[in-house]
């Protein structure tokens, strides 16, 4: 690994808009751009960003946020991983998972008693990651979140009652970034078998 992995920096913004842009806006820009706008717009609730720099530039970026989950007890205050970039020319190189190595370092160090994401099982399962409804979750767009995809990393601030529904911060509702809607959902449930 030629790179490191450091805390981001308010220096790093403008290089982070222009990882997570080249990430998710390959096919479509304008995605690109939301997603960066999420991050930016998260304020008072994000809790750490990652960067993987190399020589001086960033290269990849994952940002974990304050979310909760709705436990019939009390809200449980968790964090959520996302976004994950890596600019398309380092894709596949191990950038990807050091980041998410070092933000599940990061989130279990700080005490939250879980991490959660939305994302692909067979990449992030293998990751550290488990399916978040059969440990008593549930995502925070019921009918547009395939649940395979739904996952959480349990710490051990974990407690059997803390389980419910996942909440997430405004800023999600906001750019519609919650779960998948239809065409995208039905497409990826068709194409990879994705299922309840």
């Amino acid at each position: 690994m030629s790179f490191e992995v450091r805390p981001e920096q308010p220096a790093d913004r403008e290089s982070v808009r222009r990882v997570v842009t080249a990430a998710f806006g390959a096919d479509d820009p304008a995605h690109g751009a939301d997603v960066a706008a999420i991050w930016e717009g998260l304020g008072h609730h994000r809790r750490a960003g990652l960067v993987a720099e190399e020589r001086g530039a960033v290269l990849g970026h994952v940002g974990l946020s304050r979310a909760w989950v709705d436990a019939r007890r009390e809200l449980v205050e968790v964090w959520v991983l996302s976004p994950l970039s890596v600019v398309p020319e380092r894709q596949g190189a191990g950038t990807g998972s050091a980041l998410v190595a070092a933000a599940v370092a990061t989130a279990r160090g700080s005490g939250t008693p879980a991490l959660f994401l939305e994302g692909s099982p067979s990449y992030y399962g293998t990751r550290g990651f488990d399916r978040a409804d059969r440990r008593g979750f549930l995502p925070a767009a019921l009918e547009r979140t395939p649940r395979p995809a739904f996952q959480v990393v349990l710490f051990d601030a974990h407690e059997p009652w803390m389980t419910g529904q996942l909440i997430y911060p405004d800023v999600w509702w906001e750019h519609g970034a919650a779960g998948l809607r239809d065409p995208r959902l039905a497409d990826l449930e068709e194409r990879f078998g994705i299922s309840d």
